[in-house]
């Protein structure tokens, strides 16, 4: 009888399981860095009678580094492909679009969503082909077998192309010059072939006949919109027509993706999620990931962007719900939110059952989380996840080497812009002590105080803050203990962290210029013995380079004379200092005029051993040279290795 239960339940597939409401598919575009995704969401946003502004002019940098969604409605999407839908609707209730960065910083940020979406759009700028984080986004499609469509970017710079915003790209094409037709499918061919090469079959979408075995390329131009419908009517059609049991795919406790915590004006800590599954409601209970392991809150708002904005970017544009459903982008107003770890997993866990189930999945998501976090080889210093140190460490070039703990202390909101700052660190040869998903708090603090290098005394943070507002307190000010260094925009982040480290080594040189001892040498005057012991005052001429008060004087000989106490001008002005040229009252502690020094007697400044090694790494004086040549050579008649 098992046997045949199984036969029935192969022949039937999933068609004998209870299927819920059809929901809209969510698409995760990718591509390379600057290849146009937000450009192709802006156009998506700019349609319809609830259109929004860019989002990429509001993009810190103008590049995106951290996803974001944005919901499509059906109408809309009716409205826009009714030129390429021949008066059919689509079936979907909208579209859920998540946008993710495509610089090469942040591959987990890519990958994370690739996973967790139904379908994609793979932007590839036609005039540039295959880049770097094409090739990586191909990758995560590959390995996430996510069905995906290509939106050949930026026709509008073929040369003599002629746009026209909301045409369908057949018909564009059809009313090109001949020459300028030449030219995209040189373009188009081009792209064929170096798909070919990563085992995938490219063809446009008006020509392929089979959906299953080639990938549909959709030509368009993001700037003008042309070619959009047809991005659009392909996109949703193909996951009408083959994602069907996982689009109903909704029955069952409500689980999501999270994608950043945030703290909004007049909100408090919230989080914006992705939910695929299920349903969530104000005063649920639900289980998520934080710093030190799994814990429960509950849900005491329900807030989806108003229209079509994007969760980023919504500002006040948001509308308040008892109840939502997959799939959908929901900001979460909760309390304890705080220690969430972005790209983790939401659960509902209204029942013990619920919360058992969900606590060990999280659990082994905590985990995976923990041993993805970049640390430093000792001995190459290069950066590796912990499980692949692991292998580094024990096989590898590196046999025995241990975790660098010398480095600066690293924060981020996701581990996703944690791999990319620690990216970046390691590009300009920085170490990284700690690296910890989160906000600020006191162990950080104590952490970076720690570092004996004072270049390391600091937290970068991406996209994080503190914790407490005592902690906030500590890391602000001029007298901070540590320098905090946090933003949006990781090169920003940089470029803030090397004029810190500049002024802070410059900082360093001028007081250790300031406490070395400098060479000198000076003549005691003629008739210019003011009082002859307890301490001496005499006048002095600065022969070359320059005294100090707290200096000490040797002969010429090498024999001690005794500690400047004071300097005074002729004006009877104390000082600290005097220079070539300078005469001056000296008063200095321990010799007797007439018994051990005389007028007329020539003085060196008792320049310290390790002072001497120092003063040859530093731009002198010609004479400051000279004299400090001498006073070496002094010290090595009675030791030969003497400021080496």
């Amino acid at each position: 009888m098992a046997d045949v239960d199984d036969a029935n339940a192969s022949e039937g597939g999933e068609a004998d399981q209870p299927k819920g409401h059809n929901r809209q598919p969510i698409v995760s575009v990718l591509g390379h860095v600057d290849h146009g995704k937000t450009s192709v969401l802006d156009m998506v946003r700019s349609v319809g009678s609830e259109r929004q502004a860019s989002v990429m002019d509001r993009e810190a940098g103008g590049i995106t580094q951290h996803i974001g969604a944005t919901e499509v409605p059906a109408d809309v999407l009716n409205e826009t492909c009714a030129a390429m839908m021949g008066g059919k609707k689509f079936k979907s209730p909208g579209l859920l679009f998540i946008d993710t960065p495509g610089h090469h910083s942040f591959a987990s940020l890519r990958n994370r969503g690739g996973s967790v979406a139904d379908i994609a759009v793979l932007v590839v700028d036609i005039m540039e082909g295959l880049q770097p984080q094409t090739i990586e986004s191909l990758n995560i499609l590959k390995e996430t077998k996510t069905p995906f469509v290509i939106a050949g970017n930026k026709v509008d710079r073929l040369y003599g192309w002629r746009c026209e915003a909301g045409r369908s790209f057949i018909e564009s094409f059809g009313e090109q010059r001949e020459d300028v037709q030449a030219l995209f499918q040189e373009r188009y061919w081009k792209l064929v072939g170096q798909f070919s090469e990563y085992g995938f079959n490219l063809e446009r979408y008006d020509q392929i006949r089979d959906f299953r075995q080639n990938v549909a390329l959709v030509p368009m131009s993001a700037k003008d919109g042309e070619g959009l419908q047809d991005l659009l009517a392909v996109t949703v059609g193909l996951a009408e027509r083959f994602l069907e049991d996982r689009l109903t795919d909704t029955l069952g406790a409500a689980q999501g993706t999270v994608l950043e915590m945030r703290d909004e004006v007049g909100m408090g800590k919230t989080i914006d999620v992705i939910l695929y599954r299920g349903s969530l409601k104000i005063g649920d209970t639900i289980l998520l990931a934080g710093q030190d392991g799994p814990f429960t809150t509950h849900i005491k708002g329900l807030k989806r962007p108003q229209g079509m904005a994007e969760m980023r970017d919504a500002g006040k544009r948001w509308v308040n719900f008892d109840e939502i459903e997959a799939a959908c982008g929901v900001k979460i107003v909760a309390p304890n939110l705080e220690s969430t770890i972005a790209g983790t997993t939401l659960h509902l866990a209204n029942t013990a059952e619920e919360e058992a189930t969900a606590r060990e999945s999280l659990r082994e998501e905590w985990r995976s989380i923990f041993e993805n976090m970049p640390i430093m080889c000792s001995s190459c210093k290069d950066i590796f996840a912990r499980h692949a140190f692991k292998r580094h460490t024990q096989t590898g070039d590196c046999q025995g080497a241990e975790e660098d703990r010398t480095g600066v202390v690293i924060k981020a909101d996701t581990v996703g812009g944690l791999e990319a700052l620690a990216f970046e660190l390691h590009q300009r040869n920085i170490p990284v002590r700690q690296a910890t998903v989160g906000p600020v708090n006191k162990k950080d603090i104590l952490m970076a105080k720690s570092a004996a290098d004072p270049l390391q005394q600091v937290i970068l943070g991406f996209s994080t803050k503190a914790n407490t507002s005592d902690v906030a307190q500590q890391l602000q000010g001029d007298d901070a203990e540590i320098k905090f260094i946090s933003g949006p925009i990781i090169y920003h982040i940089m470029d803030a962290f090397e004029e810190w480290q500049e002024a802070t080594q410059q900082a360093i040189e001028e007081e250790q210029r300031e406490t070395l001892v400098y060479p000198g040498r000076v003549l005691f005057l003629k008739d210019h013995t003011f009082r002859a012991k307890g301490p001496a005052i005499v006048g002095m001429r600065v022969l070359g380079g320059r005294i100090h008060v707290g200096q000490r004087l040797m002969k010429l000989d090498g024999s001690s004379v005794g500690q400047i106490k004071s300097l005074r001008t002729r004006d009877s002005e104390d000082v600290k200092e005097a220079m070539q040229g300078d005469e001056v009252a000296v008063a200095v502690q321990g010799p007797t005029v007439g018994r051990h020094i005389e007028e007329l007697d020539e003085f060196y400044v008792d320049v310290p051993e390790r002072h001497a090694k120092r003063l040859k790494k530093i731009d002198l004086s010609p004479l400051e040279e000279e004299i400090l040549a001498e006073i070496v050579a002094l010290h090595r008649k009675e030791n030969h290795f003497w400021g080496r």
